[in-house]
């Protein structure tokens, strides 16, 4: 019990590039949404960029020092910099 007081957090699986991410949620920051999908096998960089799709249809750009608030139904994109799609 004083394992989970001393970090808040619950793990929250995401999907990056169609792809399941666990994080340790509810609050993560761009960067370390990238840094867990690159140890976990998706094929992006640290200087992708990273963008959250919300439910509007419309997309969030995500900065590494960016805070944002995850569930099971968190969906983001990350594309390499000088990807002009």
């Amino acid at each position: 019990m004083n394992e989970q007081a001393a970090k808040s957090g619950h793990e929250v699986v995401i999907t990056v590039n169609e792809k399941p991410v666990t994080v340790t949620g509810p609050e993560v920051a761009g960067l370390e949404i990238k840094q867990a999908a690159i140890a976990q096998g998706v094929q992006i960089g640290l200087d992708f960029q990273l963008s959250e799709e919300l439910p509007n249809g419309r997309t969030r750009i995500v900065g590494d020092a960016d805070e944002v608030t995850v569930n099971k139904n968190s969906r983001f994109d990350a594309v390499a910099g000088d990807d002009n799609s």
